[in-house]
């Protein structure tokens, strides 16, 4: 790990304790302490349900729904959804790319979580019937897909929150046939992964919070039956879960990217929560610094108009996080919740999470600008709750980060209720060597992909894999605010010192900024992707971007004689596999291109054509970032 490149001191000395240690060393000597499997076992209460809530809980949430009008829309819609589940076939072993039993696994745990809560709230046996139809038959499937082991993480969720929710409605021969399922198919599994210290089990990412949390709902909800595997089990992965919850600190950001943090926290949440409900304790995972502070990150990653700021191999939809209830709970911030609850599809973690706190004001009193360190993102916008409001997400971070793609230094631009700067998101898993010696080929993930430069294209890879960069600086006031990163590890290669500023001028308009200087003369490309049409004028040095009737102008401020081109969404003739690549419809690019490169400051000013102006660019003086 390069130290260096952490700068705040309280996560320093947390790493330094042993978090962020590689593998085994970390795991064997977490700060967190957790007790042997006997002790965690011996503090298991006896009776069901157990996880995530307890009869009690159930109690007063039959109670709440009685008195708050909310709670008793979303308990209507997941009856209507229970009436759809109750007619559907029970779910059925496919694996449709030949990889994946994800989506069969998602959809069990779904219809459980959704069948139990409902049987907890009305006790109709129908839900229970109908439950035991999915159970089963996923019972029988031959295995729960461990070579993928994300399915068989979930799939042991289903069955843990459908062995507790439901217990007493089960015989036990029914519990019998569950609780092997559990045993064979998942537990004994990672346990073995745990033991001989295979990947996942000494991840930093995503695949440690699903296969630790969605094995750990299994172990508590058998682990008076099986106390000596569950417990085994449960010291293993309340260490290793400290991994991953280590990236967290400081200020909850999460560097795979917002669909990633959702993954990733909701099973974070799930196997705290069980924890808690379960035993009494986590033991003080909760407290891990920084993960108190991450239900800030979807509220600040998320842009006014219902998209996010996409980077990693993230879609652009807004992130709905029921465990975003949970944690307004766990942290006491309402605010939390004041995001979530708007977006509730509900889901029925919403229904049960959800304690009435938190509203607009809570979200308003929000400073604008944030700046999430470890990850190395900011964000900036002119208000909150306008769909209008310009909003900015700015990336700096580490291209060796899991999903990472070769994006530092790029953004996402919304004003207007358009959102003019794109990041495509993602390609196909599937495509030959996506994740392995191929990833670089694809034009979604390269620099040339993103609204970033690329410098001296025919070089091959057109960003360091291996490079991480911090934001230098960082601002916010009313009348501007900035970042500034140090991009200067991704063009090493090519440049002896490359920075990019991005800055938001009286929450109006944007300038990004570039300064680029090289040891001999380089080709430097500057790219915008947007779905909106895009018109150059006169001498190239002003493009103007429409959409929806809507407008952007953009103008070159520096250097002279630069010019603006509109490309398509592909790759240059000199990236490396050009017809590997998605097409990317109805995408197109801005461009500058710039030879013989060797020092050279290039500014561009984005201004958003509100109604009523001229579209005239109010002048100021550009000053270097040095100066910023």
């Amino acid at each position: 790990m390069n130290v260096a490149r952490i700068r705040d001191v309280s996560l320093l000395i947390w790493l330094l304790a042993g978090l962020a240690a590689e593998g085994a060393e970390a795991k064997n000597n977490p700060a967190v302490p957790i007790p042997p499997g006997p002790e965690i076992i011996a503090r298991l209460k006896p009776e069901h349900p157990r996880l995530l809530a307890t009869a009690a809980d159930f109690a007063q949430l039959r109670e709440r729904v009685k008195s708050d009008a909310r709670l008793r829309q979303w308990r209507d819609e997941l009856r209507r959804q229970a009436e759809i589940i109750l007619k559907a076939t029970p779910s059925k072993y496919e694996i449709p790319d030949g990889l994946r039993l994800l989506a069969t696994s998602r959809q069990v745990v779904q219809r459980i979580q959704t069948l139990g809560l409902l049987y907890q709230l009305d006790g109709d046996k129908r839900y229970a019937d109908r439950a035991w139809q999915e159970l089963d038959a996923a019972a029988n499937f031959k295995d729960w897909n461990p070579r993928h082991f994300l399915d068989t993480a979930e799939m042991t969720h289903a069955f843990a929150l459908g062995y507790d929710w439901f217990h007493a409605a089960w015989t036990p021969f029914q519990r019998a046939v569950l609780r092997a399922a559990m045993v064979e198919k998942g537990i004994k599994l990672a346990l073995q992964v745990h033991k001989e210290d295979r990947w996942w089990a000494k991840a930093h990412h995503n695949w440690n919070q699903v296969c630790n949390g969605g094995i750990g709902m299994g172990a508590l909800a058998i682990g008076d039956e099986e106390p000596e595997l569950a417990g085994t089990f449960l010291n293993y992965a309340l260490k290793s879960l400290q991994l991953p919850m280590a990236y967290f600190a400081p200020d909850g950001a999460w560097n795979e990217g917002p669909g990633y943090w959702n993954y990733a926290t909701t099973y974070n949440v799930v196997i705290l929560a069980a924890l808690q409900t379960a035993l009494g304790t986590d033991y003080g995972l909760s407290q891990m610094p920084g993960f108190a502070e991450a239900g800030m990150f979807p509220i600040y990653a998320s842009g006014p108009m219902g998209t996010s700021f996409n980077y990693a191999d993230a879609g652009s939809g807004i992130i709905r996080a029921p465990q975003m209830f949970w944690m307004a709970r766990q942290f006491h911030r309402p605010a939390y919740a004041a995001y979530q609850r708007p977006l509730a599809s509900p889901q029925p973690l919403d229904l049960l999470w959800d304690d009435g706190s938190g509203g607009k004001p809570d979200l308003a009193a929000l400073p604008l600008d944030k700046y999430f360190r470890n990850a190395e993102v900011a964000m900036f916008r002119s208000a909150w709750d306008d769909r209008n409001a310009l909003f900015v997400g700015f990336k700096s971070g580490d291209n060796q980060a899991n999903h990472s793609n070769l994006d530092l230094g790029s953004f996402v631009l919304d004003a207007l209720g358009v959102r003019w700067a794109v990041d495509l998101g993602s390609d196909n898993y599937n495509l030959p060597g996506y994740f392995g010696p191929q990833r670089w080929t694809y034009y979604r993930l390269r620099a040339e992909g993103h609204n970033t430069l690329v410098i001296n294209p025919d070089a091959g890879v057109d960003q360091d894999p291996s490079a991480a960069a911090t934001i230098a600086r960082f601002e916010s006031k009313p009348d501007r605010a900035f970042a500034i990163t140090d991009l200067t590890p991704a063009y090493a290669r090519h440049a002896r010192k490359v920075q990019r500023g991005m800055a938001v001028l009286n929450r109006q308009q944007i300038l990004v900024q570039d300064e680029i200087q090289t040891a001999k003369a380089a080709e430097v490309w500057w790219f915008l992707h947007t779905v909106a049409k895009a018109d150059v004028e006169g001498d190239g040095s002003v493009a103007t971007l429409t959409l929806g009737g809507k407008r952007m102008r953009a103008s070159i401020l520096s250097p002279k004689g630069a010019s603006f081109t509109v490309m398509d969404a592909q790759p240059l003739p000199s990236s490396p596999h050009p017809t590997m690549q998605n097409k990317n419809n109805g995408i197109r690019k801005l461009a500058i291109h710039l030879s013989g490169v060797t020092d050279t400051r290039l500014a561009v000013q984005l201004v958003p054509v509100r109604e009523g102006n001229t579209a005239s660019q109010p002048a100021f003086k550009l000053s270097p970032l040095a100066e910023w």
